[in-house]
């Protein structure tokens, strides 16, 4: 046979079988990826959502300051309000 391929079939050089069993173990690799991915997905670390309920606390602490600030700045204006009106 020609080339180097019996007459009964074809064969594959090394070259063309290592090339073959790379994309094999890729597929394997891809296949396992995938699997991995989606355990991540639906399936949150509880390293994750240790540190969300801690950021969650923060800006809960924030949001009270702020709020807290907010109701003083405004009543010191009202006072500041009723001292001026009362001076008139």
């Amino acid at each position: 046979a020609a080339g180097g391929t019996p007459a009964g079939g074809e064969t594959l050089t090394p070259l063309e079988q290592e090339v073959l069993d790379e994309y094999a173990r890729l597929v394997g690799n891809l296949n396992n990826m995938s699997t991995l991915l989606a355990e991540l997905s639906t399936t949150p670390s509880t390293e994750i959502l240790q540190a969300l309920r801690g950021l969650e606390r923060k800006t809960s602490l924030v949001f009270t300051l702020l709020n807290a600030s907010v109701y003083s700045i405004v009543l010191q204006q009202q006072m500041y309000g009723q001292e001026g009106g009362q001076g008139e």
